[in-house]
């Protein structure tokens, strides 16, 4: 199996409320839209297991997971969720909390673990993703951060320097904190500034603390920003910083609520920049990793026309077969969904034309992002500048 696609049903557990924007079945929906089109086999289908409380204990404090627990069985008070998190509108508190939380991070260890152990070239886990989980603290409808206790279990059970890419609309903020002083993992996080969006973090000074200070690296990007300005930003910042640090193994963090149609985002990309997002991931793994490449899902709420045919672009990508995602989408999909639909299902893998107006502030936007690129990369550009020399 040279790659393979992590996934159960039971992913679906994880769900605060039928009203609650973060909604699981986007990854029922991704994984059916791959095998009605025929693009994955049953032997790539790998099921998680579930962490075990020591893993999660790689990040997460014992009283914090011992909170979960109590909350997942309606034995924890108003005033001591509150303390860490719960009971909030983003985190609202429900049955089985620990053990829907505790399988998607198992699928991102058995993701890191294929690859790791030679199994697998590239694994993929749409479960995970929940970058906002803090040490002690449920944050941005994340409770367990999978993405930080993998790369924790990572540097502990096989010793690797991990660079952790995060192309959110939101800053990864709950993954940045758990490495910010440790200069063997190199965090990058491309995401809607934090003046208009959740969680108000990931400025471009944010560049890590003591012997991690350098390793951290942040470009926020201005509302309506669009797929060039989008794109040159991820080309440029993942080249350099991939050549710069020269990681052993790539971790990436898939959201896709930068496109024009999420609701909770003000973005305006399109679903070309998910064709390029993983490709540019693809090439760095292959030339600076043996390949190893573990990508997890992330945000993203316009579950039915977007998250679906996004992040199939990843699976699909992983396996050459990017080629295949033009023209009319699985049909057999499409009608499998259309009466659960409250919107009309797109049609096609490519966006429809003028989506969206023009914005008429483009060249600002785009300045504006070009001048945070800059002085994001400028430390690196210096270093390397002075060993040159």
């Amino acid at each position: 199996m040279k790659n393979v696609f992590v996934y159960s049903d039971a992913f679906q557990t994880y769900r605060f409320s039928p009203e609650h924007p973060f909604n699981q079945l986007r990854v029922k929906l991704s994984y059916d839209l791959l095998q009605k089109g025929g693009f994955i086999r049953e032997e790539q289908i790998v099921v998680p297991r579930i962490a075990t409380e020591e893993e999660i204990a790689l990040i997460h404090d014992q009283n914090y997971i011992e909170a979960i627990k109590k909350a997942g069985e309606g034995k924890l008070d108003k005033q001591t969720a509150l303390q860490y998190g719960l009971g909030t509108d983003d985190v609202p508190m429900f049955a089985g909390m620990h053990e829907a939380s505790a399988l998607l991070v198992g699928g991102t260890l058995t993701a890191v673990d294929y690859v790791l152990e030679g199994k697998a070239e590239h694994a993929l886990n749409l479960g995970g993703g929940l970058h906002h989980g803090f040490h002690n603290k449920a944050s941005g409808f994340c409770i367990y951060n999978d993405s930080a206790i993998a790369i924790k279990y990572i540097q502990k059970k096989y010793g690797l320097r991990v660079m952790y890419i995060d192309t959110d609309a939101h800053h990864g903020d709950g993954v940045q904190a758990s490495f910010y002083d440790d200069p063997n993992v190199c965090t990058v996080s491309i995401h809607e500034t934090g003046r208009y969006l959740f969680p108000g973090t990931g400025d471009v000074n944010e560049r890590g603390q003591g012997a991690g200070y350098g390793y951290s690296f942040n470009v926020p990007l201005d509302a309506f920003t669009e797929d060039e300005s989008f794109l040159y930003t991820y080309r440029t910042l993942i080249r350099e910083i991939a050549a710069y640090f020269e990681p052993d193994v790539i971790l990436t963090q898939n959201g896709v609520d930068a496109h024009y149609y999420d609701p909770l985002t003000h973005l305006c990309a399109t679903i070309n920049i998910y064709q390029e997002i993983p490709k540019i991931a693809h090439e760095i793994a292959h030339e600076y990793c043996n390949g190893r490449w573990i990508a997890v899902g992330g945000g993203g709420y316009d579950i039915w026309r977007v998250v679906p045919r996004a992040w199939s672009l990843i699976w699909l990508e992983m396996n050459h077969m990017r080629n295949i995602a033009s023209g009319l989408l699985p049909l057999e999909w499409v009608d499998a969904w259309k009466q659960q639909a409250p919107v009309q299902l797109p049609l096609h893998w490519e966006d429809p034309e003028n989506m969206y107006k023009s914005i008429p502030r483009k060249k600002e936007i785009e300045e504006k992002n070009y001048l945070s690129l800059t002085k994001c990369l400028e430390p690196l550009r210096t270093n390397l500048k002075n060993m040159i020399m």
